[in-house]
């Protein structure tokens, strides 16, 4: 769940060793204990596991969709492929800060980007 690759440990890094933004050491910690008490570690990686081949297809989902773009997310999905993945695409920003733990890395954030993607769908 945190080692995604070079970018993840380096943040994870930053945490332990008392660096401002993003996550803090308690974070790390309270998740990966998470994980470890409720023995959900495996389940969680599955969507890795079975779509390692095809992750990054389009898939053409035909319901609305928002997509923010994070800086530090391992795939910073252009806006040309997220018209194709996602027909009915409503909303598309990029914002300065988080990455592929975003709603737990900037709440607020990933919380104004939830509020902004479906604002027109009330």
């Amino acid at each position: 769940m945190l080692d995604h690759d070079v970018r993840s440990y380096e943040l994870i890094e930053r945490a332990f060793a008392g660096q401002p933004g993003g996550l803090t050491r308690d974070d790390v910690l309270d998740n990966v204990t998470h994980y470890w008490l409720t023995n959900t570690a495996i389940s969680s990686a599955r969507l890795y596991w079975e779509s390692h081949l095809a992750f990054f297809d389009v898939k053409g989902v035909d319901i609305p969709v928002g997509v923010t773009v994070f800086p530090d997310e391992l795939y910073p999905a252009p806006r040309s492929w997220a018209e194709k993945a996602y027909p009915k695409l409503v909303h598309y920003n990029k914002v300065d800060a988080g990455g592929h733990f975003a709603a737990w890395e900037q709440p607020a954030v990933f919380s104004e980007e939830m509020r902004a993607a479906f604002r027109s769908l009330r």
